[in-house]
Order: C-alpha cells, then sequence, then structure tokens
C-alpha cells in the first residue's frame, strides 16, 4: 500500500526537494504551499497540492479536513517544514510581528500536527519530522525572534516524541545551519540595517539536497534519528555549546 506523506513549505528549497525525492522514492506526495499559484505549480508536477497559511487558523483548519479526506484518515508522514523569519534588533520587533512569527513556525504547526495525528494514531506507524534550524540550539543578536521561535519547536518536539513513544510513530528534528534557499529573500528585515550572515559562512554553506538526504533517512529508516544535524556550523555549534562557557559563546557569537 502506497504511503501518503505532507509536506508544508512546497514552493521551493528545502520542501521542494524533499517532495520531489520522496515522490521519486514511492511516496504518495501531498504538497503544502501558502500561494495557489505554488499549489498549481505542484500540481503540474504530479504532486496533490494543498492549498496552506500557517498563520491562519481557519486555513489550517481547512487544509487539514482536507487531507484527511483525501488519505481516508491514514497519513503515514507530515513534514512541517514551512516556515519564515522575522530579523533584526529586539527593540525593534512588536508585539505583533513577534506574534506572526510564531503563529507561521510554531502556533501553526502545532493546530496541524494535533488535527492530523487522528490520522496516524489508529496506524501504528508514521513520521512526523520537524525543519527546526542551528538556530534552534543558540540565538544571536538580530535574529532573537526567529531563534525564540525554533527553540520552542525544538522543545515542542521532544514532548511530543516522549508522548509518542508507545506508538509506532516517531519524531525527528532536522537542523539546518546555512543552506541555499529564498529563505534569505523571504525574511522580514525591521531595522534599516539588514541582518545579515557573516562572509565566512557562505564557505560552509551547502545546497537543498544535503537536508533531503536527511529527509528520506527520517522518513524510510525503521530506526529514525531524534535530531539530525546539517552543516558543519550546525555540528560545530552543537560541540561547541556543550564545552565552552556561556560567556565566551557569547563572544563568538556576537561577532
Amino acid at each position: 500500500m502506497q504511503k501518503t506523506v505532507l509536506i508544508t513549505g512546497c514552493s521551493s528549497g528545502i520542501g521542494l526537494e524533499s517532495a520531489r525525492e520522496l515522490k521519486r522514492l514511492g511516496f504518495r506526495v501531498l504538497a503544502a504551499c501558502r500561494k495557489p499559484d505554488d499549489v498549481a505549480r505542484m500540481e503540474s508536477e504530479g504532486f496533490t497540492g494543498i492549498l496552506l497559511d500557517l498563520d491562519d487558523a481557519q486555513s489550517v483548519t481547512r487544509a487539514a479536513a482536507e487531507i484527511i479526506a483525501l488519505t481516508n484518515n491514514r497519513l503515514y508522514g507530515l513534514f512541517n517544514n514551512a516556515g519564515y523569519g522575522v530579523y533584526g534588533p529586539l527593540e525593534t520587533i512588536s508585539r505583533t510581528q513577534l506574534e506572526q512569527q510564531f503563529s507561521s513556525n510554531f502556533f501553526g504547526t502545532h493546530q496541524l500536527t494535533m488535527l492530523l495525528l487522528p490520522a496516524m494514531l489508529p496506524h501504528d506507524e508514521g513520521r512526523i519530522v520537524m525543519t527546526s534550524s542551528v538556530m534552534g540550539l543558540i540565538s544571536t543578536p538580530g535574529r532573537g525572534a526567529y531563534a525564540a521561535s525554533k527553540y520552542a519547536l525544538e522543545a515542542w518536539s521532544d514532548a511530543l516524541r516522549m508522548e509518542l513513544r508507545h506508538t509506532g510513530i516517531k519524531v525527528s528534528l532536522i537542523e539546518p545551519g546555512p543552506i541555499r534557499t529564498r529563505f534569505t529573500d523571504n525574511v522580514n528585515q525591521t531595522s534599516d540595517k539588514p541582518v545579515e550572515n557573516p562572509g565566512i559562512a557562505a564557505r560552509f554553506t551547502l545546497g537543498p539536497e544535503a537536508v533531503v538526504a536527511k529527509v528520506r533517512h527520517a522518513f524510510e529508516s525503521a530506526r529514525p534519528k531524534t535530531r539530525y544535524p546539517v552543516t558543519l556550523v550546525t555540528w560545530a555549534v552543537s560541540l561547541l555549546k556543550r564545552l565552552l562557557p556561556t560567556r565566551i559563546m557569547d563572544k563568538i557569537l556576537h561577532g
């Protein structure tokens, strides 16, 4: 029986490349996008397009009902990949902007996952995978709002993994460092001095295929990992955070 996977944020980058790879592996892929034009483009590639805006609770409810109907209440996998960044010093970020950051990156993910779990739990199998970030492990000046949303996603995923430990559903986090996608182009900058990656980051930037390899393992392995660091930057940060005192890490990250 063909297994069905929903991927959010499929218009480009990690979501698009993951959708193509899982389709190639034989999964039926439901490709969720925020814009109707992107939904139509995904359908032209042979995917089942889903219109979904995680910042809109009604959109999430409608999409979840559509997904349950399309799958006859049997969903194997959920890849919570969609998200965007609000960058700027915290003093430049309003409450509304912070709420929107969490709405898209965290609250919508929670709502969607909880609405779809009933289509997964009865079948004693499945995968729930989240795109986190190296910013779910550290925070840096100008990226506090985005990092906060990813820290929340990390904690939430840990709790979900333990709550589902007696089911067949496995929960994994993917933690990319710098990846060549349109993410940076879509960042909402709140200051007249845009937050940019340091020049050295380009040396360690990988293409989305580096993430796709981890996505493939998370969905196909009998024993998926709980965390998949991607890029040398994430590996180094994970190690240094464990080894170095906070004040030294602050100096390194502040640049």
